[in-house]
């Protein structure tokens, strides 16, 4: 296997370059390289509702299927490599939603932010695996990092503290995102430096997309 760590050149780890792209487009408020103006108020002030809530489950829940079900399709070959990770969230959320829905809440379909992005990483992973793997990236770490502040503090707010399956992993978190680290650097070493580059340009576009299921929680 070849080294993971870093470049032929002894350059810094791929993935570490996608962090620092991704960490100057969080707000102060959310990390401290972050640079970026809040277009939202903190979360400590979101005033969320089980509807809101519900449809940024839902949409969720058709972004992490189409993730993992592109990765077990494979139309790129190294996307089998992303396969079975332990950070796969669909049958979580499918608990999650279960559970509302036995709390007597009806749950709604998918909505525009969902459905326009799960199109995106369809047409994505088929012409344009950097930009792709940029999404996929971004999707799954966000998800264990700042989703995770989110989901408790949301909690805190409407659920009486309950701890919903999407927040939780079978396994050490911490071991399961360095695997993946792992391989993101091992594939994006066969990148030439324009597709790496190519691939950070994508980062702005998957916070837009991710900011618009968010979106479901604060209006």
């Amino acid at each position: 296997m070849a080294p993971t760590a870093s470049g032929e050149d002894g350059s810094k780890p791929f993935v570490e370059e996608m962090r620092e792209v991704a960490m100057k487009l969080h707000t102060k408020d959310q990390a401290r390289e972050g640079e970026k103006e809040p277009q939202a108020p903190p979360v400590a002030k979101w005033e969320p509702s089980v509807e809101g809530y519900l449809r940024f489950l839902v949409d969720s829940k058709l972004v992490f299927q189409t993730l993992e079900a592109i990765v077990e399709r494979s139309a790129v070959p190294w996307y089998a490599e992303f396969r079975n990770t332990g950070l796969e969230r669909s049958e979580a959320l499918k608990k999650d939603l279960e559970w509302f829905r036995q709390q007597g809440h009806t749950i709604p379909e998918p909505s525009p932010p969902g459905t326009t992005y799960a199109t995106l990483l369809e047409e994505l992973s088929e012409k344009d695996p950097q930009a792709f793997i940029c999404h996929f990236y971004n999707v799954y770490f966000a998800h264990t990092a700042g989703g995770q502040m989110i989901g408790k503090k949301v909690s805190e707010k409407i659920l009486d503290k309950k701890e919903l399956e999407f927040y939780k992993w079978e396994g050490n978190l911490s071991q399961l995102l360095q695997n993946v680290r792992n391989k993101l650097n091992q594939v994006a070493s066969s990148w030439s430096r324009e597709e790496k580059d190519h691939c950070l340009e994508e980062t702005e576009k998957s916070f837009a997309y991710s900011g618009g299921l968010l979106r479901h929680i604060f209006t």
